[in-house]
């Protein structure tokens, strides 16, 4: 794939989607993003949602105000939510007689060889039988040394895990920009090229509400490890979707390592 025109005709594409995009006063977001996988899942694309959420959506039900910081406090939220946050997928799924399968990683998963290939294995068949994976973090588990650190991370492995033609990164905002957006003169940046430094952009921090734990900067470190993997890369917002998986000129395209995919 050379650009984003050519994103309908993508084979197998991961979409990783924020706490912030999916929860608290955006849970209703879940209907329009699962609207637009399934879009593209009806065209024959492969389709893996690598979803966060579980800590955010698990709050409420643990009568927390903010996101707890202790990780025993975490575990017990995303234990919670992610049951609750799988069964919202689901439900929205269902109008369209797609089956999603829940996937939870932790970061040895991804380094253990074996672990890594017991996990793209089950993918694989996953795909085969035309499930949805919805991937997560495995937070209940997870330590704070072991963490993959945010989910675009976790999306940017899992795209070359599955050997992705795409991969798109979800937010608040429609695009990166070259200082955060509210700021004065901040203009957006529309195409990356591979290898580019992106010098005198500065990246605001993330997570609106708090309930976050990525944002441009980590968007970017993604798009990096994923094009050298050579898997293109858009970034935009999670109301952009549907126009992002048509092809549409939205958000800011990473060109991929075009010696590695064609």
């Amino acid at each position: 794939m050379r650009t984003r025109g050519d994103i309908p005709r993508a084979r197998r594409v991961v979409v990783k989607v924020g706490s912030s995009s999916i929860s608290g006063e955006n849970a209703d977001q879940i209907g329009p993003l699962v609207e637009a996988l399934a879009e593209a899942y009806g065209r024959g694309a492969e389709v893996i949602l690598v979803s966060s959420g579980a800590i955010a959506t698990g709050m409420p039900y643990l009568r927390l105000d903010s996101r707890p910081t202790d990780l025993a406090t975490q575990q017990a939220a995303a234990a919670v939510g992610q049951n609750i946050l799988i069964y919202r997928y689901q439900e929205s799924l269902r109008r369209f007689s797609i089956v999603a399968g829940q996937v939870l990683l932790t970061a040895s998963d991804i380094d253990n060889p074996t672990h890594r290939s017991n996990a793209q294995r089950a993918m694989e068949r996953l795909l085969k039988l035309r499930i949805l994976p919805i991937v997560n973090e495995n937070d209940t588990v997870a330590t704070h040394e072991i963490r993959f650190g945010d989910n675009d991370r976790l999306a940017a492995l899992v795209s070359t895990l599955v050997e992705a033609d795409l991969l798109v990164l979800l937010s608040d905002v429609d695009a990166l920009y070259t200082k955060p957006p509210h700021e004065a003169g901040a203009i957006r940046i529309v195409d990356v090229a591979h290898g580019d430094e992106l010098a005198g952009v500065t990246f605001g921090s993330a997570g609106a509400a708090g309930v976050g734990t990525g944002g441009a900067g980590t968007k970017v470190a993604a798009a990096r490890l994923a094009t050298e993997a050579g898997i293109p890369v858009l970034v935009t917002s999670t109301p952009l979707v549907r126009e992002a998986l048509r092809g549409a000129a939205v958000g800011t395209w990473f060109d991929a390592r075009s010696a590695l995919r064609g």
